[in-house]
């Protein structure tokens, strides 16, 4: 499968002071992370229905090293709180999320409805990737 060549050119990290106001919002709410089966090859903890369902052309989480949910929420839960979302949100959910791994990947979530998300590594070729590397490293 070749390699993606375009990306969602709407997607935007908030920028520090706005990312502080929004975050503010989201206080008391907890997000959840899903996972989806197109995305994993080994179904971990997940309890994801099909259990497993990796499609071609999709990033597999397994790249990553992430096989709990409870890993999984943690990092979604570190990217809010470093203001690391996008400017778009639906229903005063952040669209996207991004962090990084302690082995320096990084990873963006993407918003399935009310505080639900499921996320993967970002490809080399995202235009976003150094920005997010480069953000999370000033925290």
């Amino acid at each position: 499968m070749p390699a993606r060549r375009t990306f969602n050119p709407k997607r935007r990290i908030c920028s520090e002071p706005e990312a502080s106001v929004r975050l503010q919002a989201l206080t008391g709410q907890t997000p959840r992370y899903n996972g989806n089966p197109e995305h994993k090859r080994n179904p971990g903890d997940f309890g994801l229905d099909p259990p497993t369902s990796p499609r071609p052309g999709k990033t597999l989480c397994d790249a990553a090293h992430i096989f709990t949910r409870s890993e999984a929420i943690a990092l979604l839960k570190t990217g809010l709180e470093r203001g690391l979302f996008s400017v778009q949100e639906r229903h005063g959910w952040p669209q996207n999320v991004w962090a990084v791994t302690g082995a320096g990947l990084p990873l963006e979530a993407q918003l399935e409805g009310n505080g639900s998300y499921h996320g993967y590594p970002m490809p080399e070729g995202d235009p976003l990737r150094d920005e997010v590397l480069a953000r999370w490293g000033q925290q």
